[in-house]
C-alpha cells in the first residue's frame, strides 16, 4: 500500500487542519470502499475502527465531545495525588532492587504508570485484564507482524473490552467506561455499541503507549546528554524544558496511520490525489531545519521554540496530552531525585528501537539505579 508521508513541519501542520483531509476510511479511502483493505493487512486496525480517531466532521465531534469528558482540566489535575502515590510506590519496588542489579526502566517505571492511570480513569480493575490489555496494544504497535498475528489482536482487543463493557453495564462505577455506557442513552449524543468498544480500544491503547515512550525517551536523553541533566540541576532549564525538548526530538509517536485526500490537493509543488493515503509523519517534522535549525537533530533544553506536533494539531489534537505532560512532570524529576547516580547499563548503540514505524521508543532500557537518597 503507496501511502503519501508528509514530514515538513509546516506542510504537515497545514494539512492537519485542512477539512479537505479526512480520517474516516468508509468515506474517503477508495481501496478501503472497494474491500481492497482487509483484516488480513497488519494495520487494519488501525483504519477500520469506528471512533474519534477514523471520525470526521460531524461524527467526530459528536463523538470528542463525549470522550472529551474524560480529560477536563479538573479530572486531569485530580489524578496528581494518584500519579503521585504509584510513582513513589514504583520507586520503592525499584529500590528494592539488589544494588548494582541492571533494571529494565522502561519495564519497571516508564510502563507501569501509564497504563495504571489509564486503566483506573477507565474501570480496569482487573490485574489479569490490565496485563492483557497492555499486551495486545503492544501488539497493535508492533507493525512487524504477521498478518495473522494482528488480525488475533484485533479480534481479542474487541472482545476484551466488549466484556468490559457488559460488565460495566451491570456493574457501572465512578470511572470513564460506566459515563460513556451512560451517555448512550441521552439522545443526539448516543454511541453505537460499536463505537462504545472502538473507544476504548483508543482510550487505553493511545492513553498509555504514548506517554511510555515520553518517559522511555526522556529518561533516556538526559543520560545520553548529562550536560543537559546538569542544566534542569542548576535550575536553568526546567522540566517542562525536558518534557517539550523530547517531544520535539522524539515524539513518542513517529509516524500515524492514516488520512485522505477528500479531494485534489496541492501541496508544495505535488497533487495528491483524491483519494489517496497521507501519512502524518511527525518524528520527522519535529526535526525539520526550516523549523529549528541545522542542529534540529539535537537535544538541548536552552532551544528557544521548542515546537512540535507531537500531540498532533487541530481538530485531532490529543485529549490526552494534558495527562501525558502531568505524568512526565511527575515521574521524570522523582526518578532523578531518587536515583542521582542513575545510568545506561549498556553502551547507548546496544539500545534497540520497537518493532514499529509507528510507536518510536526502546525495547527496554536497561539501567543501574546508584545510590538511593531516601537510605
Amino acid at each position: 500500500m503507496v501511502a503519501w508521508a508528509v514530514s515538513d513541519h509546516a506542510l504537515l501542520k497545514e494539512l492537519l487542519t485542512d477539512s479537505r483531509v479526512s480520517k474516516d476510511p468508509r468515506r474517503h479511502w477508495p481501496r478501503f470502499i472497494n474491500g481492497e483493505i482487509t483484516p488480513d493487512w497488519p494495520l487494519f486496525a488501525w483504519v477500520a475502527v469506528t471512533n474519534m480517531f477514523t471520525a470526521y466532521g460531524a461524527d467526530h465531534r459528536r463523538l470528542r465531545k463525549l470522550v472529551s469528558t474524560a480529560f477536563t482540566a479538573r479530572r486531569t489535575e485530580a489524578l496528581r495525588p494518584r500519579i503521585e502515590e504509584m510513582t513513589a510506590e514504583l520507586l520503592d519496588g525499584l529500590a528494592a532492587a539488589p544494588r548494582g542489579e541492571v533494571l529494565d526502566l522502561r519495564d519497571r517505571f516508564c510502563y507501569p504508570i501509564p497504563i495504571q492511570v489509564i486503566c483506573e480513569l477507565f474501570g480496569v480493575d482487573d490485574d489479569d485484564m490490565r496485563e492483557e490489555l497492555r499486551r495486545l496494544v503492544d501488539s497493535v504497535f508492533n507493525t512487524a507482524a504477521t498478518p495473522a498475528e494482528a488480525m488475533a489482536t484485533f479480534q481479542r482487543l474487541h472482545a476484551i473490552l466488549a466484556e468490559l463493557v457488559a460488565y460495566k453495564r451491570e456493574q457501572p462505577g465512578d470511572d470513564m467506561t460506566s459515563v460513556l455506557i451512560a451517555a448512550r442513552e441521552e439522545d443526539g449524543t448516543r454511541l453505537s455499541e460499536a463505537e462504545m468498544v472502538d473507544t476504548l480500544l483508543l482510550m487505553i491503547s493511545a492513553g498509555h503507549e504514548t506517554t511510555v515512550n515520553l518517559l522511555d525517551n526522556a529518561v533516556h536523553a538526559l543520560l545520553t546528554h548529562p550536560e543537559q541533566l546538569d542544566l534542569v540541576r542548576q535550575e536553568k532549564a526546567t522540566w517542562s524544558d525536558v518534557i517539550e525538548e523530547t517531544l520535539r526530538v522524539e515524539a513518542p509517536v513517529a509516524s500515524l496511520p492514516l488520512r485522505y485526500a477528500v479531494e485534489d490537493i496541492e501541496a508544495h509543488g505535488v497533487t495528491i490525489k483524491k483519494g489517496e493515503a497521507i501519512l502524518a509523519a511527525y518524528a520527522a517534522a519535529g526535526r525539520s531545519p526550516e523549523v529549528h535549525g541545522e542542529d534540529a537533530d539535537r537535544f538541548d533544553l536552552t532551544r528557544v521554540n521548542k515546537e512540535h506536533l507531537a500531540f498532533g494539531h487541530g481538530v485531532h489534537f490529543c485529549l490526552g496530552a494534558p495527562l501525558a505532560r502531568l505524568e512526565a512532570e511527575i515521574a521524570l524529576p522523582a526518578i532523578f531525585e531518587r536515583f542521582p547516580d542513575l545510568e545506561l547499563a549498556v553502551p547507548d548503540e546496544a539500545l534497540q528501537p520497537v518493532a514499529s514505524f509507528i510507536s518510536n521508543g526502546h525495547r527496554s532500557l536497561p539501567v543501574r539505579l546508584g545510590r538511593d537518597t531516601k537510605v
